[in-house]
């Protein structure tokens, strides 16, 4: 602990952002570095606690916080870099995508503003990669055993660098035409720019990576022949079902899941034609834009749509309102259930809560109107239950209604079917120690977890790929790192 009156001396700084009207211009990155010189007092702040609730608690991959603070703060940012990498695969994307879980289970956030955790963690990754230190680490003995993974998301990104760098050969199996899965399609750039999973791609094809785009898994190739070829296979497929909007009208033209809408904009970025099989192209501009679901899809739908140019943005959530600070609900370290604006509500949106879509309608089969009404939410035996608010009925003009209403699981056609694989009662891969139903099949990510975190999905990744050397190498498949 360099300055053990750090959290005395120094407050909290918060990372700037780029102004509104620039930043809805272009599709560039939203936050602003803090100088060095404030970052080193930022570090300063943690204070090393006997239980770092933010490692043991609130970081999914258990970064080690208060050590790389601690570095930071001294100047080691060789060190830092190392120590951070150890535990997490890709920090530079963390560091710009996580909610920051660690931040709310740090101990200073028991009465005053959390540790700058997650800025200083993206900063120690920029500077690996501004230094050079980020290098293919090759492994000293190759195993002679061969793992198809598919999926190419954090969770099998994850799980790839660790079994090459173990010794395996890893074939990355991916249905799109460029790696990254929701991390190369479902972020917008202006959270995540792309450069960022390239350059880190880069590097897993230095240590050995094999990869192979627009292939997809069940269609292309069966699931059983990769069982024939490989040791090993690993479902990283995600959640990707999304959950319906069931009401009149959803079926009409201008209705699309938030995720066609975000998919099209990352390719338009990327400069990328649709695939010839994608549907009408989705544009905001000149609309009347209308997202169903307040969360971080649909925050991301709304700065999309906002840059796209739309005439008005409206975002609408079924739940009440969260509070404002704190919530009595979910005390420190638990992560707190209270309102949150991002940079893209704050760049033109109106928000509605407690709100329930009743139906669409419009004109000639496209949506023209919105319809919906107010709901109350009432504790009673059975728990929380919604209960419709009389004489609250509205209407909101919308063009373009984007739903962003989750996930349900994976989706169960093609490979799952093919295994024939056992579910969860939420329709998830069911699994024991990362091993699927079925022998040598194993699986991690959204497929298991549900709909989540990156970094959750990172965690996973690992652990799967622990499970997996145990397995190829004969011993008993556990869940350890």
């Amino acid at each position: 602990m360099a300055d053990p009156l750090g959290f005395v001396k120094y407050q909290r700084v918060e990372v700037e952002h780029r102004p509104v009207v620039q930043r809805v211009a272009d599709w560039r990155e939203v936050d602003r570095p803090l100088p060095l010189r404030v970052l080193h007092q930022q570090a300063a702040r943690c204070m090393d606690c006997g239980i770092p609730f933010c490692h043991a608690l609130g970081c999914p991959v258990e970064n080690r916080i208060p050590e790389f603070n601690d570095l930071v703060h001294c100047d080691r940012w060789r060190e830092a870099a190392d120590n951070l990498h150890s535990t997490n695969n890709f920090p530079e994307i963390t560091g710009r995508v996580c909610p920051a879980p660690c931040e709310a289970a740090c101990t200073l956030a028991l009465n005053d503003r959390a540790v700058n955790i997650k800025h200083i963690e993206y900063q120690i990754a920029e500077r690996a990669f501004e230094e050079g230190w980020v290098q293919a680490v090759r492994p000293a003995v190759r195993t002679g055993k061969k793992v198809a993974i598919v999926g190419s998301g954090p969770a099998g990104l994850a799980a790839a660098q660790q079994l090459v760098r173990r010794g395996h050969e890893v074939v990355l199996f991916e249905k799109d035409d460029r790696l990254g899965g929701l991390l190369r399609y479902g972020i917008p750039d202006f959270k995540l720019e792309k450069y960022v999973l390239d350059r880190r791609l880069e590097q897993m094809v230095a240590e050995g990576l094999k990869c192979e785009p627009g292939v997809a898994v069940g269609r292309d190739v069966s699931a059983r022949q990769l069982l024939a070829h490989f040791d090993a296979l690993l479902l990283a497929i995600g959640a990707g079902k999304p959950r319906p909007l069931d009401v009149p009208g959803a079926e009409l033209k201008g209705v699309h899941y938030a995720m066609e809408f975000l998919t099209q904009q990352n390719r338009r970025v990327a400069g990328d034609k649709p695939p010839a099989h994608s549907a009408a192209e989705i544009l905001a501009q000149g609309k009347h834009v209308v997202v169903i679901g307040g969360g971080d899809t649909g925050s991301d739908c709304v700065g999309t749509a906002v840059r796209q140019g739309a005439l008005s943005v409206t975002q609408l959530e079924i739940l009440p309102q969260p509070p404002e600070g704190y919530n009595p609900e979910t005390p420190w370290p638990l992560w707190p259930k209270i309102l949150r604006t991002s940079t893209s509500h704050e760049e033109g949106c109106t928000r509605r809560w407690g709100v329930l879509t009743t139906h669409l309608s419009g004109q000639c089969g496209r949506v023209a109107k919105l319809h919906g009404v107010e709901v109350d939410w009432v504790k009673g035996p059975k728990g929380w239950q919604m209960k419709v608010r009389p004489g609250t009925e509205f209407t909101y003009p919308a063009d373009l209604v984007l739903v962003a209403m989750g996930f349900l699981h994976p989706l169960h056609d093609d490979v799952v079917q093919e295994l024939g694989l056992k579910l969860d009662a939420r329709g998830n891969l069911a699994v024991q120690h990362w091993m699927t139903s079925l022998s040598g099949v194993f699986a991690a990510g959204d497929a298991v977890r549900g709909a989540s975190l990156v970094v959750h999905a990172i965690y996973q990744g690992r652990q799967a790929a622990a499970a997996i050397h145990d397995y190829l190498l004969g011993r008993c498949s556990t869940s350890r790192r």
